[in-house]
């Protein structure tokens, strides 16, 4: 029994035959190349992984910088995690450095048509589709929808908003109220 407590408490080797130490190792080694944070972010958003992207793109934001392609990159993160506030201020911060930079005003019309902002969306994604030539399929698809919409939205939104409200004992009063 004591021997073996004794060989339990003697040095495996483990990593200090390496002369690395018990530990983790302490940071990067700066000498080796690393892989672009924008390329990972990408791979990550193919893969589903939206917050991981998002955090690979702001390790490209140290990288580039805050230019068109980072903060497309990382409007559309947010987008894809739902938060669409945070993604229509970087998208529109986008569209600002590069106004001919197709993948955010796209991205900028989703957004907008996911927070009910039909007639923006419409115009967003017309101006994606001009940048675009007409080439891309997906901006098509997005400005027919966004333009069938907006041609619904007149037909479809209540005139008026109604209140049932109870009188007595089993008399009803509509109330509408514009």
């Amino acid at each position: 029994m004591l021997l073996l407590l004794l060989a339990a408490c003697g040095n495996a080797g483990g990593l200090s035959r390496q002369g690395l130490g018990p530990y983790a190792p302490q940071g990067v080694d700066p000498a080796e190349d690393s892989v672009d944070g924008l390329l990972v972010g990408h791979r990550l958003m193919a893969a589903g992984e939206y917050e991981l992207a998002l955090k690979a793109y702001y390790r490209g934001a140290a990288e580039h910088g805050t230019n068109v392609d980072v903060l497309s990159a990382l409007g559309s993160a947010n987008l894809k995690l739902g938060r669409l506030g945070q993604a229509e201020r970087l998208l529109r911060r986008a569209v600002e450095k590069d106004e001919t930079f197709v993948p955010a005003w796209n991205n900028l019309g989703v957004v907008l048509m996911e927070q009910g902002e039909t007639a923006e969306a419409a115009r967003v994604f017309r101006q994606a589709f001009a940048l675009d030539s007409g080439e891309s399929d997906d901006i098509r698809d997005n400005l027919t929808l966004a333009l069938a919409k907006l041609e619904k939205s007149d037909y479809a939104q209540p005139q008026n908003n109604f209140a049932l409200v109870r009188r007595g004992s089993s008399e009803y009063l509509i109330l509408s109220t514009p």
